[in-house]
């Protein structure tokens, strides 16, 4: 799954939550729309394609707010 901002590094990410910004995640492709409200664990994946993916990240969803990561 990809995040609603493009983070370069899962660094900038942490911050981001850390910092109380509101992220959502979206699974891209024909296989999108059926994202979580609430999870224990997500994948995350980033930057977005096109570029290489540089970094992985599991995460948890609360109210489908990405709450914290890992």
């Amino acid at each position: 799954m990809y995040t609603s901002r493009n983070f370069k590094t899962k660094k900038a990410l942490k911050e981001a939550i850390a910092s109380g910004e509101r992220i959502t995640v979206y699974q891209p492709g024909p296989f999108g729309g059926n994202e979580p409200r609430d999870a224990d664990y997500v994948a995350l994946e980033g930057p977005h394609y096109p570029e290489p993916h540089r970094w992985y990240a599991s995460g948890v969803l609360k109210d489908g707010v990405l709450v914290s990561v890992k």
